[in-house]
């Protein structure tokens, strides 16, 4: 992680807490959030970028979550990063990363449709199909607008014959899945502040019903998911930056989503019917949650992942490759 770190966290607080309280609209949260540098987090500064790593943006995107943050700065992030990956020249506008596509070539042309979030509003998607990962313009692709249970865009976009730019092979699916990762921890942790706030604030039978000894056991649960979440997202970013994380992020977003369900449902078993308004805040995080633990990978896929990762080892083999990755992250 760089030495600037906590001076990026704060900036990161500040602007994400202040866009929260003003719901400010996306063309000028974006413009503010690109203004500050965030989505070139990845980059190094001789290219523009702020020349951090993984860990910083695993910080920066768990404060996104923190805020539920209605913004593809964890979608711009992976596209930076696997555009500089590609070789690909940068572009103007708003690039994302997609969460899935149906799709085919014919000779190079590039035609099926690609799920794109904040695709309405991006310039390029990149998406993998078979082993190639392309950028595409969404200007070429006819855009079906559809959102999360949040509320943000979650569009398919159509291709028909269009240009595509080929890449180095690469994993996309991963990088989603790391900023998920970071997003999720950050919003069980904001959601989990709120049970605890209310479960001592709600006065049920003379008292609060953060007294009564289920409600303490279901929060103590949700304690202790968040806190997995969050050492498996760390150590994830960590591998990261050390090379070949594909293990670490596989069980790190595993973790998250079997974390993310049971968060939102202690939440608002907590809360009660209170916290299913739309006047209470507790339905910014547990929607997100809902979303993102099924982006770039749910629980399935990615526990398949690891299973075939855990054969391919074998049974002599597989401790000493996990201290053999371990060694590497901890410079050994």
């Amino acid at each position: 992680m760089s030495e600037s770190l906590p001076l990026l966290c704060e900036t990161a607080e500040k602007l994400f807490r202040d866009l929260a309280e003003r719901q400010a609209p996306f063309a000028a949260a974006w413009a503010e959030i690109e203004a500050a540098g965030f989505p070139l987090l990845l980059t190094p500064e001789v290219e523009g970028g702020f020349g951090g790593d993984w860990q910083d943006a695993f910080a920066v995107l768990r404060i996104a979550g923190a805020h539920a943050l209605a913004a593809p700065l964890a979608e711009a992030i992976a596209a930076a990063h696997v555009s500089r990956r590609a070789g690909w020249a940068p572009r103007d506008g708003l690039t994302v990363i997609a969460t899935s596509s149906a799709a085919a070539f014919v000779g190079d042309r590039f035609t099926g449709t690609v799920a794109a979030p904040w695709g309405r509003a991006a310039t390029y998607v990149i998406a993998r199909v078979s082993d190639r990962v392309v950028r595409l313009a969404v200007a070429d692709a006819a855009i079906t607008e559809s959102a999360n249970t949040a509320g943000d865009p979650r569009d398919a976009l159509r291709f028909d014959g269009a240009a595509a730019e080929d890449a180095a092979d690469d994993d996309i699916a991963l990088w989603g899945a790391l900023a998920r990762t970071a997003q999720i921890a950050g919003a069980l942790d904001a959601a989990l502040s709120l049970s605890i706030t209310y479960a001592n604030e709600r006065v049920q039978f003379g008292k609060p019903i953060g007294k009564f000894q289920a409600v303490q056991q279901s929060l103590a649960e949700f304690a202790e998911e968040a806190a997995a979440v969050n050492c498996a997202g760390r150590a994830a970013a960590c591998a990261a930056d050390c090379g070949d994380a594909s293990m670490e992020i596989a069980a790190a977003k595993l973790r998250a989503g079997q974390a993310a369900a049971i968060g939102a449902r202690v939440a608002h078993q907590v809360h009660g019917a209170i916290g299913f308004t739309h006047e209470h805040e507790l339905h910014r995080y547990t929607t997100r949650l809902t979303s993102w633990r099924s982006e770039y990978g749910n629980e399935r896929s990615w526990s398949a992942y690891l299973g075939a990762w855990a054969v391919q080892q074998g049974a002599d083999g597989l401790w000493p490759a996990i201290v053999a990755r371990a060694d590497v992250q901890n410079g050994s």
